[in-house]
């Protein structure tokens, strides 16, 4: 049996200890405040062993959205361990920060 990974719920405790606006997978309709973190499950990394996975860790994809683009909000994120650094956007006069981290 594969070795059970960390809590979602630990990672948005993370999240919310940087800002309360924290989404996990947040429906189109949803009133969203900035700054905010949102994120969703991206992956699953799987070690095996005798054909068997032993140990898993999901990847999320975590975005900070703000509308300042020297927000501290983005480096509070990037120093989260395992958290790398993927890409910058602009969409709708927004600052979109995505990475990603294994939790």
């Amino acid at each position: 049996m594969a070795q059970k990974s960390r809590s979602r719920l630990g990672l948005d405790n993370i999240f919310r200890s940087l800002t309360q606006n924290v989404y996990f997978q947040p429906p189109e309709s949803s009133k969203i405040k900035y700054p905010c973190i949102i994120y969703h499950l991206d992956d699953y990394y799987i070690l095996h062993a005798d054909n068997k996975p032993y140990q898993l860790e999901k990847r999320y994809l975590v975005t900070v959205v703000d509308k300042n683009p020297d927000s501290d909000l983005k480096d509070e994120v990037a120093s989260i361990p395992r958290a790398s650094f993927s890409r910058h956007y602009t969409a709708d006069n927004l600052n979109h920060d995505v990475f990603t981290i294994y939790y």
